[in-house]
């Protein structure tokens, strides 16, 4: 299939990390060229979110499509695809942590428990790191392919915090055309995982019942 040979050609994953940092490229440009329109602080914490949020659904979207279009290759870009998701949730922190608290450790502290969307967000931020530490092989092997896939099944909550942290963010403009679309792609993937995970268990439970029948493969999870 010449699109998953195309995947594995040695230039597919630096094509890949080119195009992940163009939004980067762009929001660099715009600042220094004024391009950011009226408000360039604001443009740039609002880019900064959805650009996590789309690379989450990015990622996200990786194990599904392997499975159902059949390209086994698309799984070693699914850890770029995660980093850049932390990679872009840093710059939206550090957007809010400059612009709204001009790096004052002690009013981010006292601000983020009182607005619920910003603890949401930063929630997810949280739990976003440990996943981004242990992305590499090393950490695979450290923790055991167990306790290493139970802690990276945190994204699902990582994915409704996310979200619900833009639907608040929306709210106060009563804006949700955005919201509904994201809300709709994380509900699929993440309705898509829980099927797959109950055709799993299932198969298990058949293999046990049936030595001789096949069992759910494992899945790879180097990057």
């Amino acid at each position: 299939m010449a699109l998953a040979r195309s995947l594995l050609h040695p230039a597919a994953k630096p094509l890949v990390f080119v195009a992940s940092l163009l939004p980067f490229a762009w929001l660099v440009f715009g600042a220094a060229t004024d391009r950011l329109g009226a408000n360039p602080a604001q443009y740039l914490s609002r880019a900064t979110g959805d650009w996590t949020l789309r690379f989450l659904c990015l990622t996200l979207a990786v194990t599904p499509v392997r499975v159902l279009a059949g390209l086994p290759t698309l799984q070693r870009f699914r850890r770029m695809l995660g980093l850049f998701t932390y990679f872009y949730a840093v710059l939206h922190f550090l957007a809010y942590a400059w612009f709204d608290q001009g790096f004052d450790l002690g009013e981010i502290a006292r601000d983020i428990p009182k607005r619920p969307f910003i603890l949401v967000g930063f929630a997810a931020f949280v739990l976003l790191t440990p996943l981004a530490a242990t992305s590499w092989n090393r950490a695979v092997k450290a923790m055991g392919a167990r306790r290493w896939q139970a802690l990276h099944r945190i994204v699902y909550a990582i994915a409704g915090l996310s979200l619900l942290h833009f639907f608040w963010m929306r709210a106060g403009k009563n804006d949700f055309a955005q919201v509904a679309v994201y809300g709709a792609i994380l509900g699929v993937l993440l309705g898509w995982r829980l099927l797959d995970s109950v055709r799993r268990r299932g198969m298990r439970l058949r293999a046990a019942a049936f030595p001789g029948a096949p069992g759910p493969r494992s899945p790879r999870v180097r990057g």
